[in-house]
């Protein structure tokens, strides 16, 4: 049976995942990124090792993400867009539109029928529309970022966050707080205004249905939820939407490119 691994060095966390021939996943780590992508190499490739208890030299690497190029053994560097969508593929084929959202950056990805990009669109330098933006307003609302989403659940009336800036969303924030809005109302506003600028994303892509969602903040249910509301669509979530670069990465591993 063959194997694969993926390593996906992302400029927050790094990600590996070994899988067989099956597609099937014997082992996966993930790890803040810190400063120093070979190192987290190192780590992620040992605790897949313990996990599998496997001897894994010889098992052919395949790297993406940001830090891609610091994983010296790959046997390539392949680009996120194309490792999230043949993950994504491999996981529900049925995909046609991926929106992948992490701490840094985010990206939409039109899916072709044997799993290719054929089209994607990637946010601006600005932090707004990343995960790094809700950490941002979940520190001025003096919660944990993991609070924020079920918070947002609970509100009657999200306020408005017009700025599609994270330091001018921040001092709207501040005069939301100054004003006496409820904490529910201005983390709701705040994952509005973020899935909004997403939906703008992805209308620039083209919107295609079945649409799936990743990255870490697919994690938070309060941005599913506008997000779904803007696109007028259900959205599906993987299991573990934070790995699917690593996974596609060690698909290629497996298959190749061309197939």
């Amino acid at each position: 049976m063959k194997h694969g691994i993926g390593i996906d060095i992302g400029s927050t966390t790094a990600k590996g995942v070994l899988v067989d021939s099956t597609l099937k996943t014997l082992a996966s780590y993930i790890m803040p990124t810190g400063s120093s992508g070979s190192q987290a190499v190192e780590r992620i490739m040992e605790e897949l090792r313990v996990s599998s208890k496997m001897k894994l030299k010889g098992i052919p690497i395949i790297s993406t993400g940001y830090g891609r190029t610091q994983v010296e053994d790959a046997e390539q560097s392949v680009t996120e867009i194309t490792c999230h969508s043949v993950g994504v593929h491999s996981l529900h084929p049925e995909m046609r539109l991926l929106i992948d959202v992490g701490g840094q950056d985010s990206k939409v990805i039109r899916i072709g029928p044997e799993g290719r990009p054929v089209n994607f669109e990637l946010n601006d330098k600005c932090s707004a529309g990343t995960g790094r933006f809700l950490e941002v307003m979940a520190g001025v609302l003096g919660i944990s970022i993991s609070e924020l989403g079920p918070l947002a659940l609970t509100s009657k009336t999200p306020a408005t966050i017009s700025s599609t800036c994270t330091v001018f969303a921040e001092s709207e924030v501040i005069c939301h707080i100054g004003a006496g809005k409820d904490p529910s109302d201005i983390a709701a506003g705040l994952h509005a205004s973020m899935a909004t600028k997403i939906a703008s994303l992805a209308r620039r892509v083209g919107i295609v249905r079945p649409i799936c969602l990743t990255g870490g903040v697919a994690l938070n249910p309060a941005f599913k939820h506008h997000l779904s509301k803007q696109l007028g669509a259900e959205l599906w979530v993987p299991e573990n939407p934070q790995f699917t670069g690593a996974l596609g990465a060690a698909v290629i591993a497996i298959r190749g490119l061309n197939k």
